[in-house]
């Protein structure tokens, strides 16, 4: 059903499960960058990661909910370095903060391919989209309370709105930096990465004196 998440049959154990299980994931997204997700196959997965296919399917039920974990292990970093992020506030002067925050992102989008071809796979049915959109929530949670000095008389309810859609944004913005990188190189990836930045300053800008 698209309401249900889309999780592991089992995670790991043991060490030697989560040597196996770290394989499948890393040969996941290699194969997942190479031939896209349409064509992504666990024959293949398996052959990456050096394990018979039924060691996949004790974890994985299909590619679907292999691709949510992997959208698990990437929000976690962003969870993490956001975590680092709101302890500075409101140490440090938030634009400041949030530059580089998206500095950050956006190093993680370059270096990895494999996170752009996630991002597109978990919008390919409703429910790696649903599942997805719980993946974020603690994102969400996050920012919406990095928000709040901005502007203190908002309702948590609308700092969640306006933290979806912050995600949303700069998400599909590195989406976009990232896509014509090989061909247009770094500069035009700052280029795009400085203008996100402008964007969100400015609107974080009318957001705190309304």
């Amino acid at each position: 059903m698209d309401d249900e998440l889309l999780l592991p049959r089992r995670r790991p154990a043991q060490a030697r499960s989560r040597e196996r299980f770290d394989r499948i994931l890393q040969a996941s997204r290699s194969v997942l960058v190479d031939v896209g997700f349409e064509s992504f196959t666990f024959d293949e997965v398996a052959k990456r990661a050096e394990v018979p296919i039924g060691t996949i399917y004790q974890f994985f039920a299909n590619k679907y909910s292999l691709i949510c974990e992997l959208d698990r292990v990437d929000t976690a970093q962003a969870v993490n370095e956001l975590h680092r992020f709101s302890r500075q506030v409101p140490a440090l002067q938030w634009p400041e903060i949030l530059s580089e925050f998206i500095d950050h992102l956006a190093k993680m989008w370059r270096e990895d391919p494999s996170r752009r071809a996630v991002w597109h796979a978990m919008q390919s049915t409703p429910s790696t989209r649903h599942t997805g959109a719980h993946t974020e929530r603690e994102v969400i949670e996050i920012i919406a309370d990095i928000l709040r000095p901005l502007n203190r008389t908002a309702a948590y309810a609308d700092r969640q709105r306006l933290a979806g859609f912050l995600v949303h944004t700069v998400s599909s913005m590195l989406n976009y930096a990232v896509r014509d990188l090989h061909e247009r190189g770094e500069e035009y990836f700052n280029s795009v990465v400085n203008e996100v930045k402008r964007m969100l300053v400015a609107y974080l800008f009318a957001v705190a004196t309304n």
